[in-house]
């Protein structure tokens, strides 16, 4: 038998593979996202005096980093998973854009915040629980990406991952966000970080394992 025999016999059952859409791939990180929002508002766990803060600049700032940080991290990840793609680069800006995160916390510091002794300031009780609900708030992105890095073909499946991790750790965090009732950035700073390199972690660790390394 052939070469091109052997080819074609191999081949003809094969069933057609979908071409990537990155814009669909992000689409769909966009509507799980929106959904997990509107759920866990829905739930009443939304901090009860979001009227009186919508314009403040602490809120802003929380809330705004941390969108920004989500979309830019997703696009991203995704990017990442192309045989083409450079994740090196996408997770040296990411972590760029939330260390700048974390130093604009220091301007929209709220009165009387920096006189607190610093154990007041970071409530280790409270800021493990919001640790936690980071993390689970992140799962669903992290399996969707997942799913569509297994779907992919990336060259690099460890920074993949690890870019995978940050991108659902940090809308995690977003959605967290319109329902955490503490103001002060350094508690911000503190716990969101905690909650999102944990995601980061599991991500790092689960998911190349679908990959031969």
């Amino acid at each position: 038998m052939s070469s091109e025999t052997l080819i074609v016999a191999l081949s003809s059952d094969l069933a057609p593979v979908q071409r990537r859409s990155m814009l669909r791939e992000g689409g769909l990180v966009l509507a799980l996202g929106v959904v997990e929002l509107a759920l866990f508002v829905s739930m009443g766990v939304m901090r009860p005096d979001m009227h009186h803060i919508t314009g403040s600049p602490f809120l802003i700032w929380r809330v705004g980093s941390l969108g920004l940080l989500a979309a830019v991290a997703c696009v991203l990840a995704i990017r990442s998973f192309s045989p083409t793609a450079r994740p090196r680069r996408g997770l040296m800006l990411a972590c760029a854009l939330a260390v700048a995160a974390m130093v604009g916390g220091a301007f929209v510091m709220p009165p009387g915040a920096s006189d607190r002794a610093l154990l007041d300031r970071i409530d280790p009780a409270s800021g493990m629980l919001c640790a936690a609900s980071i993390f689970l708030l992140s799962l669903p992105i992290v399996a969707l990406l997942g799913a569509l890095m297994r779907r992919a073909a990336p060259t690099q499946p460890r920074l993949s991952a690890l870019a995978s991790g940050i991108a659902a750790g940090a809308c995690g965090a977003f959605v967290f966000a319109f329902c955490c009732p503490f103001n002060d950035p350094l508690y911000v700073v503190v716990w969101y970080s905690v909650g999102c390199a944990a995601v980061a972690a599991a991500a790092r660790w689960r998911l190349p394992r679908r990959f031969r390394l």
